[in-house]
């Protein structure tokens, strides 16, 4: 291989042929009343995400939150007698939630899209505050004795019958709870974009889990202990409503989920989920251990001024913890960790099966009595927060990765450094390209027609009639106030050179490059692949994919230039379904051509290009590509963008649906040439792509 030197002047690195794939999902399949056992875990039901749940009444109380009385009087579940390894005679039967009738947990906690604090008291009442003034919003200081009124509440949206357009169904775990969590945060988005029009002062994520549960969206409705079917260890979580969506923890604010199970001829209690999101005063600074402060006796959130006035009691959740100690049954955990990039400032983590080992009582920092739980993680799982905190590491200290090539395979020309790792062979690095971090065009941009500009001043604002470039997307702003897409679009017309807003306006988000920690990654058997050192948000900004425009494509049988050309003549399903449901908040379906129309710019990463040239191919992709215009109004040759489709934990490959040959002019590649073998193992592996 050639090994000339890098040259920062010229953008001139290393480059790779990458065979495309993804890391194997769950294959088990979703079946409806369906058990399954894993070796060394407790049995555990699957249930289809679209099941028989009223939101008044049957099964399940109204969320959220899920309060429900212990003494409600149903039949507890059935988990058989209790072995002295703490697991059970494999006999499992529905049971009923049943959690505290008052959150616990007190808190205080802000939506990073909301303009509002919420506090949480011991009694479960929820107060709400208006952060601050800006515009149509107030500052604390400022919402009493104002004129300020509380806005208007849209209609309840009738619930449908046939959700399938949706959120389709599927029978491996692991699709449906991504179609679930896909659905939820689509649905969030576009109700953050329309409340702030509106300034609607409930939370988007408690309306969106609302209007999820009154259509019977969710995945494993029965409450188990050990595993959850289609959750993987080291899942990210952005809201406690997406862990109740999917089964993990279905309490909205306690941080202990139980049940009542039958054990012998007598029925006690189970913890089944704790989550550690700092509240009271755990110790977490161990990956394999966790010492849990129980709840109760008024102990509040560190964001709240309320301290412990009483010493905590042996019921509901601390009696289930201590229940599950003396049989040793396992319990779920729930760790979180700070995100920079994230306005709260906290993400949740699923780090997996956990043992309660030790239990004791002892004075609390407010001098009342508190319980203790040390829980043990259970060995032989897949990394959790120990991912986060490795690559929170090398974030601050880059040299402590390990097997580094090259620190930065981009010259200096991206806003953070992108590392170039092999951990698998001795390859050096791919062949030689040069670094871009812009689209080469046959013609320059000034013969190209310009852009209408807006006349916002400073930044464009939602709700403005009179601002073109919203008007140009539709009427809406594309993205929130967190930078996050709210939805597909056949295009997106961000602000331009010719618009009177800063640099700091929302609907400039692609201009302004990577803000995300990348490394590109030697991979077994598909070359060279990209991943992030950061969690990615769902609708988040991930790159561009730049290259060399061209006006036709021929390629060479013997050539691999086809591995990088890009044309914008397909779009997976999931992408299609990525947008949020209108029905579910009673608009009028949206047609596939305002989501995508084939376009016939052709881009080729083969001698120029960045970062996207390394994304491999998967039948079941995290990632997708948008359109986007913001330097000329030529619609047939857009920037071509990539957006998460769903939440990414840190060092998860990077990967985008490449197409097929499906007959329906739907094809990736505008000439015929032989498919190749696809290596993603997904449940939904066509077998060959191209």
């Amino acid at each position: 291989m050639d090994a000339r030197p890098f040259s920062s002047k010229e953008g001139v690195v290393l480059d790779v042929k990458p065979l495309r794939s993804l890391a194997p999902m769950f294959p088990a399949p979703l079946g409806f009343n369906t058990t399954f056992t894993s070796s060394g875990a407790t049995p555990f039901v699957c249930v289809s995400p679209i099941g028989a749940l009223s939101s008044t009444g049957g099964e399940l109380p109204p969320f959220p939150p899920y309060f429900a009385s212990p003494n409600a009087g149903a039949q507890p579940a059935k988990y058989g007698t209790p072995a002295a390894n703490g697991s059970y005679d494999g006999v499992v039967r529905p049971s009923v939630f049943q959690t505290p009738e008052r959150a616990e947990f007190s808190d205080t906690y802000l939506d990073d899209d909301s303009e509002f604090y919420v506090h949480t008291s011991t009694s479960g009442r929820k107060i709400r505050r208006p952060k601050r003034f800006s515009g149509n919003h107030m500052d604390d200081s400022e919402a009493e004795g104002s004129d300020w009124k509380k806005p208007k509440q849209r209609k309840k949206p009738h619930k449908i019958k046939d959700l399938s357009s949706i959120c389709p169904s599927s029978l491996d775990p692991r699709e449906s709870v991504e179609g679930v969590l896909m659905t939820f945060d689509a649905l969030r988005r576009r109700l953050v974009q329309l409340d702030e029009v509106t300034d609607a002062s409930k939370r988007a994520d408690l309306k969106a889990g609302a209007i999820m549960l009154a259509n019977d969206l969710r995945a494993n409705m029965g409450k188990r202990i050990g595993l959850v079917p289609g959750v993987e260890i080291g899942d990210i979580f952005y809201f406690r409503i997406e862990m109740c969506v999917v089964g993990l923890h279905a309490p909205s604010m306690a941080g202990i989920d139980y049940m009542t199970t039958r054990v012998g001829d007598v029925d006690e209690t189970a913890a089944i989920s704790i989550v550690s999101a700092g509240g009271y005063e755990n110790e977490e600074g161990d990956v394999n251990f966790l010492v849990y402060t129980g709840q109760g006796g008024g102990g509040a959130s560190k964001h709240s001024e309320k301290k412990q006035v009483d010493d905590q009691k042996l019921e509901r959740g601390n009696l289930a913890l201590e229940k599950s100690f003396q049989r040793g049954s396992l319990v779920r955990v729930i760790r979180s960790a700070k995100d920079s990039n994230c306005i709260t400032g906290k993400i949740y983590i699923y780090d997996g099966l956990y043992k309660v080992q030790e239990s004791w009582t002892e004075k609390g920092k407010a001098g009342f009595n508190v319980f203790k739980y040390k829980l043990f993680r259970e060995l032989g799982q897949p990394e959790g927060i120990t991912v986060w905190k490795r690559t929170e590491e090398w974030k601050l200290n880059p040299s402590s990765r390990g097997r580094v090539i090259l620190p930065d395979i981009s010259s200096g020309m991206e806003n953070i450094p992108v590392c170039l790792v092999n951990e698998v062979d001795d390859v050096k690095g791919p062949s030689h390209f040069t670094y871009a971090t812009r689209v080469k065009y046959l013609k320059p941009i000034s013969s190209l027609r310009p852009l209408q500009g807006c006349r916002c001043l400073s930044v464009c604002l939602p709700g403005d009639t009179s601002c073109s470039c919203a008007r140009q997307n539709g009427g809406s702003l594309p993205y929130s106030s967190s930078g996050l897409l709210v939805s597909r679009k056949a295009m997106i017309y961000e602000c331009n050179n010719s618009c009177a807003c800063t640099a700091n306006c929302r609907n400039r988000q692609t201009q302004k490059g990577v803000k995300i920690h990348f490394e590109v990654f030697r991979t077994k058997d598909r070359g060279w692949g990209l991943r992030s050192w950061d969690p990615i948000r769902a609708g988040s900004f991930i790159c561009e994919y730049t290259g060399e425009v061209e006006d036709k494509v021929e390629f060479d049988e013997d050539s691999d230039e086809d591995q990088y050309i890009f044309q914008a003549i397909y779009v997976d399903e999931k992408t299609l379904n990525w947008n949020h449901g209108p029905e579910l908040l009673g608009d009028p379906s949206i047609s596939q051509s305002e989501i995508f129309k084939p376009l016939p710019i052709i881009i080729n990463a083969k001698n120029v290009g960045n970062i996207s040239r390394f994304m491999n191919h998967s039948c079941s992709p995290n990632v997708f590509w948008q359109p986007v215009l913001h330097d000329h109004s030529e619609e047939e040759y857009p920037h071509i963008m990539f957006f998460a489709i769903k939440h990414i934990p840190p060092m998860t490959e990077l990967t985008f649906d490449y197409g097929s040959s499906d007959g329906n002019g739907m094809d990736f590649f505008a000439t015929t040439r032989e498919p190749k073998r696809c290596l993603c193992s997904s449940p939904k592996c066509r077998g060959v792509f191209g």
